[in-house]
């Protein structure tokens, strides 16, 4: 099958990410058909700087985030000390669960990145998993002490002293960490970053958390009753062990490989477009995420007609096309099949379904 691109000769150039219009006629036994479709110029390159940069912010914040996180566990630690405060207790020990968790999600990111070796040929990516289910066990460890903990000293008995200056080391505390919190979310979206987003998440979870255990210390400064503090210290221990339960779970459906219908729906709309434009069709598309990218099978239907030239070409096309217009690290496979026979080829069942 031959062809030739038929394209403007006035042409300029124009600028990365910009779209140029392309027609290809080709011949084939004395038919012609026309395909028109819109060429992202330089779209590809584009995705790729746009990810490294990504990947260099999500990077930052991850070592931000432990070194506030340190600033922040000693501000807490101090203002138990001051005020032997149960309360306080109980967000000075998430504090510890947070360093040490972000201190393994510093490895992990890093990890991640790293990359495909012949041992590993799929890359490090999916530790983004593990490091959410390691956090997440973390939190649940750390809510199950704060309980035990909470539980005892309303027993043995309540010493409570120093409450403003400590209730003002905590306020602070969660007012940054809330900012920190914030930015983390951001970034991590951004850079389509699963561990960054956990750990943001944990971050405002601790801001939260700091702000209940101030609430509960203003009720105890202006009615003298101690219960308030112990009673707070449970209500942030369930709290926090939801947040757990939830980064857990998370990382569970994220190994079974599940398929999120928003993602599914993104995938099934650009391949509808770029399938039209190329007039091929599809089917048969399965998708998981590693935790920082998207790993995309799709068959592509052509004419019994087409050469296997021509059909790994308009392929590579959509393969390079669908990363990028998804705005999202993505890696596409392909497979060819006819169109014509198909349901012949396949002697068992084969899978052609599509997001919903």
């Amino acid at each position: 099958m031959n062809g030739f691109l038929l394209i403007d000769s006035g042409a300029k150039l124009m600028a990365p990410g910009s779209v140029l219009s392309v027609r290809k006629v080709v011949a084939a036994d004395d038919r012609f058909r026309e395909l028109s479709f819109h060429a992202p110029m330089s779209t590809p390159a584009t995705a790729t700087a746009r990810n490294e940069e990504n990947l260099r912010d999500a990077h930052f914040a991850m070592r931000l985030s432990l070194i506030v996180g340190v600033l922040m566990l000693v501000g807490k630690v101090t203002a138990y000390f001051l005020t032997h405060s149960m309360a306080i207790f109980s967000d000075a020990a998430e504090s510890v669960v947070h360093v040490v968790a972000v201190a393994f999600a510093t490895f992990s990111l890093r990890l991640s990145t790293r990359p495909a070796k012949p041992q590993f040929l799929y890359g490090y990516e999916r530790i983004a998993f593990f490091s959410a289910g390691f956090e997440g066990g973390m939190i649940i460890v750390a809510a199950i002490a704060i309980l035990a903990e909470a539980t005892h000293r309303w027993m043995t008995g309540l010493t409570l002293e120093n409450l403003g200056a400590g209730t003002l080391l905590v306020l602070l505390a969660g007012m940054l960490n809330a900012g920190l919190g914030y930015y983390l979310l951001r970034v991590g979206r951004r850079a389509n970053s699963m561990i960054l987003e956990a750990d943001g998440k944990h971050v405002l979870t601790d801001s939260w958390t700091s702000l209940g255990v101030v609430g509960g210390l203003v009720l105890v400064l202006l009615t003298h009753w101690k219960p308030f503090d112990p009673l707070i210290a449970i209500a942030v221990a369930i709290n926090i062990l939801w947040s757990g339960g939830r980064l857990v779970w998370r990382s569970a459906v994220g190994l079974l490989d599940y398929s999120d219908p928003k993602a599914g729906r993104m995938i099934r709309d650009r391949l509808d477009t770029i399938c039209s434009e190329l007039q091929i069709q599809y089917h048969g598309v399965r998708f998981r995420t590693t935790g920082y990218r998207h790993i995309v099978e799709v068959h592509l239907l052509f004419p019994e007609l087409t050469t296997v030239s021509e059909a790994h070409r308009l392929a590579t096309i959509l393969e390079e096309r669908l990363p990028a217009e998804l705005g999202m690290p993505a890696e596409v496979i392909t497979h060819l099949e006819s169109l014509e026979d198909h349901a012949e080829v396949h002697h068992e069942e084969h899978y052609t379904g599509k997001p919903e």
